[in-house]
């Protein structure tokens, strides 16, 4: 059986406090939600250690948004493996579209990512997907196929989810289909050695088409964005039906 996986990703939204004010809104909507899924709350850096505080004993996990590959002296702005460990959390987000979109980030960089994360005992969410004017020239599985191919060199897929993360799809007022999401994440499936590992789907998912979204057979989950900043709406996407 895959393991379902509803992901809050924050981004660089919420203080402390809005981060505090969030988990008191969001918790006691959760005493119904199936034992089936596991929880998780991906967040800023500056809000990492207040979640862990908070959460500790309680069935949400805390992820990262993303990590060096220095064990030691990363660059400005980044954070290593063994601080997102020594705060308690579990997962990190790697290769977001928009790091790949307006920061550079390779296929190259993704992967050290990611092997740093596992070295440390991190599970790492590899977020891969293609952009509008990839996806009009027909190259949605020619882009995806090779960033998993160079992504994935040398990663342990026993210790692993991956996001499904359309570029085009996200905050441009376009959707992807379910049933187009579940085809590509079926593709993305086709390709991995481990045929458990959990596919998330990473496309504006909101409360109003989660139950459509999680029907498809291949998706395990959901990488949800500006839906999960409000409580009552991220709870209603973890208790999808």
């Amino acid at each position: 059986m895959r393991k379902i996986i509803i992901a809050g990703n924050w981004k660089m939204f919420k203080t402390q406090a809005e981060t505090l004010e969030f988990l008191q809104g969001f918790m006691p909507l959760l005493e119904e939600t199936p034992d089936d899924r596991e929880i998780l709350l991906c967040v800023p850096f500056t809000d990492l250690a207040v979640l862990s505080e908070n959460l500790h004993g309680s069935r949400i996990q805390v992820g990262a948004q993303n990590v060096h590959w220095a064990e030691s002296g990363a660059f400005t702005g980044e954070i290593s493996a063994s601080m997102l460990v020594e705060l308690s959390v579990r997962y990190v987000v790697i290769g977001h579209s928009e790091r790949r979109q307006f920061f550079g980030e390779t296929d190259e960089t993704v992967n050290l990512r990611l092997k740093a994360a596992q070295k440390a005992g991190l599970k790492p969410i590899l977020c891969v997907g293609e952009s509008k004017a990839q996806r009009d020239a027909g190259e949605t599985e020619a882009v995806i196929f090779e960033q998993l191919e160079k992504g994935l060199a040398g990663v342990d897929q026993e210790n692993l989810v991956i996001a499904y993360e359309p570029i085009w799809a996200i905050g441009t007022g376009d959707t992807c289909e379910s049933i187009e999401a579940n085809r590509v994440i079926g593709l993305i499936r086709s390709k991995l050695t481990n045929p458990n590992v959990t596919i998330q789907y990473g496309g504006s998912v909101k409360p109003e088409n989660v139950d459509e979204i999680m029907a498809q057979p291949e998706i395990d989950g959901a990488l949800v964005g500006g839906a999960s900043l409000d409580p009552k709406g991220f709870a209603r996407i973890v208790n999808y039906q």
